[in-house]
This record gives C-alpha cells, sequence and structure tokens, in this order.
C-alpha cells in the first residue's frame, strides 16, 4: 500500500511540481542575488517518463546554494557566545549572595537551622567576612583564636572555613543542651561554662541582649 502510495508521488506530475518549485525558488534568489547563477531549465517534456530521486532535484539546485543546505549543510550557529553570556550571568554572584550560599550549604551538612545560622552571623558580624573585634574574634561568625584552632579552622577570615567553624560549635551546644535554642546561643557568646554556672542565660546584659536579638531575627 505504502509503496505505490510513494510511487504515485514520484511520478511525473509529481517531477513536475518538484522541479517548478525549484524554479520558483531560482526566480525569488535571483530577484535578491543577480549574481547567482540560476538553475538550469530542463525539458520537463523529454523527462516525463523518468522518475527522478529527490537527490537529483537537489544537486539541480546546488548552484544557488539551495541543495547543498540539506544535502551537505556547512552553516553552523555559533551559540557559545550567548551560552557564555548566560552561563556568566546565572553563576556570577555577588559577595552577599556567595555567603548565603555557603551558610545555606554547611547548615544543612550539619543539620542546623539555615534561618538560625543567618541570625547568628547578621549579629555577629552583619554578613562581613573581614569583621575583627576588640576581643580578637574574627570573621562571619566571630571566632576566637583558640575556638578556630580547636574546630581546625587554620584561616578564620575564609568565609569558608569561619561558617563551617562556627556551624560545627553551634551545632556541638545545641547538643549539649538537648536543641534548646536559647541556652545554645547563650552558651555560643558567653561559654558553656558560664550557662552551666548559672543553670541558665547568665546575668551579663551583652549576652542577654545577644539572645534575645538573634531570636527576633530567627522567630
Amino acid at each position: 500500500m505504502f509503496s505505490s502510495m510513494i510511487q504515485n508521488m514520484l511520478s511525473s506530475s509529481g517531477h513536475a511540481n518538484a522541479m517548478q518549485r525549484a524554479v520558483q525558488m531560482n526566480n525569488y534568489i535571483q530577484k535578491y542575488n543577480p549574481d547567482w547563477t540560476p538553475v538550469e531549465k530542463n525539458t520537463q517534456a523529454a523527462n516525463n517518463n523518468e522518475v527522478q530521486s529527490f537527490d537529483k532535484v537537489l544537486k539541480n539546485t546546488a548552484s544557488v546554494k539551495f541543495g547543498d543546505l540539506l544535502t551537505n549543510p556547512t552553516t553552523r550557529v555559533n551559540a557559545s557566545l550567548y551560552t557564555a553570556q548566560a552561563g556568566g550571568a546565572a553563576t556570577k554572584l555577588s559577595p552577599r549572595q556567595k555567603i548565603q550560599e555557603i551558610i545555606s550549604r554547611v547548615s544543612k551538612k550539619h543539620g542546623v537551622d539555615e534561618k538560625l545560622v543567618n541570625a547568628l552571623v547578621k549579629q555577629e558580624s552583619g554578613f562581613n567576612p573581614n569583621a575583627k573585634s576588640k576581643v580578637g574574634a574574627m570573621g562571619l561568625m566571630q571566632l576566637m583564636p583558640s575556638t578556630a584552632k580547636g574546630l581546625g579552622v587554620t584561616d578564620p577570615m575564609n568565609p569558608e572555613q569561619n561558617v563551617e567553624g562556627g556551624v560545627k560549635y553551634l551545632k556541638s551546644m545545641l547538643n549539649k543542651y538537648n536543641g534548646n535554642v536559647i541556652l545554645a546561643l547563650a552558651a555560643y557568646n558567653a561559654g558553656p561554662g558560664a550557662v552551666d554556672k548559672y543553670d541558665g542565660v547568665p546575668p551579663y546584659k551583652e549576652t542577654q541582649n545577644y539572645v534575645r536579638s538573634i531570636l527576633s531575627n530567627y522567630l
């Protein structure tokens, strides 16, 4: 059934239509570029009984580059420029976005609420990776030199290392106080010794304001 249909499509009338279309294409292209050589108009009457293959019809139009585009395409679209621009725009992060990405990744790694870490970093350094306190605390999460060393942080001013160490320490305080966020924050600020001594948030104005401020941004 299909072979007879294909044979009918390749009949002389089909060939005539194909050649007529090719001539029309030549005329259209030559209208805008007269330097191109038109396709030879083969005598239709002489070839009425000869069924030409589609490839042969295409070759007849090669002089105007119509057939070449289909049988041997050489034109390539260089999209790398657009991809690079789009990719660059999509992957280029601001310093604050890079910090947020680090906080998000490290928080998930240690199973700590990302929102809590964000609130703590905001309180400690205002998201300034170069922050230093008068007592020597450094970086985003204001690690003291001795604390940083104990956590394996070799460069406290490196945002990645600082957040890694700070979140790890916060996680240890949360574990120590059975997930009690208030006590964990108080210990982060005043040390677990002070929390244990007073069996709660130490009566230090700085620590009490510290915990209150972080909770206002966290809850």
